[in-house]
């Protein structure tokens, strides 16, 4: 193990140990997250990696810190935050470069701003579960490599007991790392990290005019592409503050998210962000907002406000060409049509106006044959119009016949990039209840199934029902 982002100067961070768990123990673990660190997930579950991914010993060459940044929290500038829970281990070596280990939960830092520092276990499986989830749906994110448990009471809304998730990415630099070196007026701590960034994750942008502005481009262009994916699959990330934001475009600090059920394009799944800023609807420009936040971070190092906007100009086409390539995917078109965008419009209103299911529809849509309106019974009963499913139906077979469309290719090429199965809130909250009784098979289970959400999985085939009545009432928020 090593530490590069320790060889930073001292004020990007303070060095402490982990906090002690009481009494922990295994509770989950990803295959896919360990084999990407040369680790058995099996053997995590050993006294002394669980002794060490709860933070009660610390692995050789490790430096544990927490990192200093701020943010701007539901668009309101909110100055140093920082790691109030987190700590990093370091980084391990791999085929694809470092990988940083950071446990989150791991005990109280000088940013946790009078908190605890600790994680629930309620919220470690949904964050442990979403990130491998989104990694084995395609979507640029951290991992979760595991969760260790203990019986410590840890006070929320209720009393619940604690949890340290392992979380993996090459870099967890924020948009609001940067931001915290502009708005303190530090220009020599913000080139640092902005080099330091380069450096090690951009490295092709040294050979750029502005290698500066190159790096603001790059992030718009990777953040674009992110949130392009979430509106595919109908992710939500619930919290997409600045100090949320990834310098790399990973999706990173799962919490209040969701993914859609019932369509409906102004949906918060965030029961604390009561104005809708980062509604279903908004996520696209909100991205676009954060990344002149970004903008306005590295103007100093930048030079030009011209060149700045130069480079943020490029998200809004960058996330049109990713949306439009991903939505025709969906629905097998192999071209690119000047009508395309009239087609998917159309599309989401009929969703919007019957509240169809978003994952199940993308899914059934597949079934879909040309030349056989007769067999659209499945597809029709989704949607309280039907004559109106008709009439899209009509123009989306008209599109298929101009590119002479075959049923069973394009049937096998959709379900290669629309899900079975997601993290639905209910299936989450369905291991949740079940883990907070001791009993983490659902936990495992559910991981199995959602690292295959593109296979049939016909013996799992309730798990990609509709949510059952109850689910109306779950509800997440910032605490989740």
């Amino acid at each position: 193990m090593d530490n590069a982002f320790a060889a930073l100067p001292p004020a990007f961070y303070t060095r402490l140990m982990p906090t002690p768990l009481p009494a922990p123990y295994f509770v989950a673990a990803s295959g896919p997250a360990a084999r990407l660190v040369g680790l058995d997930a099996a053997r995590l579950a050993a006294p002394d990696y669980v002794e060490l991914l709860s933070g009660n010993t610390v692995a050789e060459r490790s430096i544990p810190l927490s990192a200093v940044y701020s943010g701007h929290q539901f668009g309101v500038w909110a100055g140093q935050l920082g790691d109030g829970r987190a700590i990093l281990l370091g980084d391990i070596a791999t085929d694809d470069g470092p990988m940083e280990l950071q446990l989150k939960g791991a005990g109280a830092t000088p940013y946790s701003r009078m908190g605890d520092g600790r994680a629930v276990l309620r919220s470690s499986i949904r964050e442990f579960l979403c990130s491998e989830a989104m990694a084995a749906l395609g979507i640029p994110t951290s991992r979760a490599l595991a969760i260790m448990g203990s019986q410590q009471g840890i006070m929320r809304e209720t009393v619940e007991t604690a949890a340290v998730v392992t979380r993996m990415a090459p870099s967890f630099v924020r948009f609001g790392s940067f931001e915290h070196w502009f708005y303190r007026k530090k220009p020599d701590e913000l080139k640092i990290l902005a080099d330091y960034v380069i450096d090690g994750f951009y490295p092709h942008l040294r050979a750029a005019a502005n290698p500066y502005q190159a790096l603001l481009a790059e992030v718009c262009v990777r953040t674009a592409h992110m949130i392009a994916h979430w509106q595919a699959v109908g992710f939500m990330h619930g919290v997409m503050n600045t100090d949320n934001m990834s310098i790399l475009g990973l999706t990173i600090d799962y919490g209040p998210f969701g993914f859609m059920e019932a369509f409906d394009a102004e949906h918060i799944c965030n029961h604390t962000d009561q104005q809708g800023r980062y509604s279903y609807a908004n996520q696209p420009q909100v991205g676009h907002w954060n990344c002149y936040a970004l903008g306005q971070a590295l103007l100093p190092l930048i030079g030009e406000v011209e060149q700045a906007q130069a480079a943020l100009d490029t998200y809004q086409g960058a996330f049109a060409d990713k949306m439009n390539a991903l939505l025709r995917a969906k629905l097998g078109l192999r071209t690119a049509q000047d009508d395309d965008t009239a087609l998917f419009d159309s599309m989401f209103a009929l969703m919007q106006a019957n509240h169809v299911d978003f994952t199940n529809f993308f899914r059934a849509l597949a079934t879909l044959q040309v030349a056989a309106p007769e067999h659209d019974t499945v597809l029709r009963d989704m949607f309280i119009d039907r004559p109106a499913f008709d009439a899209w139906a009509a123009a989306y077979r008209a599109r298929l016949l101009q590119e002479h469309s075959i049923d069973a290719e394009r049937r096998a090429a959709m379900n290669l990039v629309n899900p079975k199965y997601v993290l639905r809130n209910y299936l989450a909250q369905v291991a949740i209840e079940k883990a907070q009784q001791q009993d983490y098979t659902e936990v495992a289970k559910l991981l199995e199934i959602l690292q295959k959400p593109f296979d049939e999985q016909p013996e799992h085939q309730h798990y990609a029902a509709l949510p059952p009545d109850w689910a109306s009432h779950l509800e997440v928020s910032c605490s989740s």
